[in-house]
């Protein structure tokens, strides 16, 4: 039975690196897209006894999806959403925790598929819904650059890594109607995902 299942494991393995992995155009082709990573928020202002003073940020994760059309042979449509929570060290408050939910909206452009690698660079506008707990923060916003590459290990199905940085206005931080902060909406990401084309 071992047998068995190492020989099926080494069919698969190479079912999967053989020609029908090729790259394809996804030339009117609708896609999903799933991901996870780590995202890297940065710092903002707060403020305490009429005084600003910069907050710290950690790094922490980042998952989402969305979808990808392909409208020609180069140029694709994307939506993504995306969740990261962070903690924010207030000064003189402690630790909250922030969260940014990105809904983004883009453009690719795919270079011509060369064996399995799919390169592309992106570019569009986010809409960022931001969170401090027990504060009030505005939604602003952004724009963002990206740049990836998708490895297609069958004709529907390829593996994707993506690099992106979101720069955005710092949103206001309110407590009892009153502006206490400014909340960096700013933040680089790195994911890794699948991507699935139905067609």
């Amino acid at each position: 039975m071992k047998k068995i299942c190492l020989l099926a494991c080494v069919a698969l393995t190479l079912a999967l690196t053989t020609g029908t992995a090729m790259a394809d155009s996804i030339k009117g082709r609708l896609g999903v897209t799933g991901r996870l990573g780590f995202a890297v928020p940065t710092d903002g202002v707060f403020a305490n006894n009429d005084t600003l003073h910069d907050y710290d940020t950690d790094p922490d994760f980042i998952f989402g999806g969305g979808f990808i059309y392909g409208i020609d042979q180069n140029w694709a449509a994307e939506i993504d959403v995306t969740r990261t929570k962070f903690d924010v060290a207030l000064p003189f408050t402690g630790d909250r925790n922030g969260e940014i939910i990105n809904v983004s909206l883009g453009g690719q452009y795919r270079f011509m598929p060369q064996e399995k690698l799919v390169p592309y660079v992106g570019a569009g506008l986010d809409i960022l819904i931001n969170d401090l707990k027990g504060y009030s923060v505005d939604t602003t916003v952004g724009v963002h650059g990206a740049g990836g590459v998708d490895y297609f290990i069958l004709k529907p199905l390829a593996l994707t890594a993506e690099a992106k940085i979101v720069a955005g206005p710092e949103a206001d931080i309110d407590r009892n109607g009153t502006r206490v902060g400014r909340f960096s909406t700013t933040n680089f990401t790195s994911t890794f995902g699948v991507r699935f084309f139905f067609n």
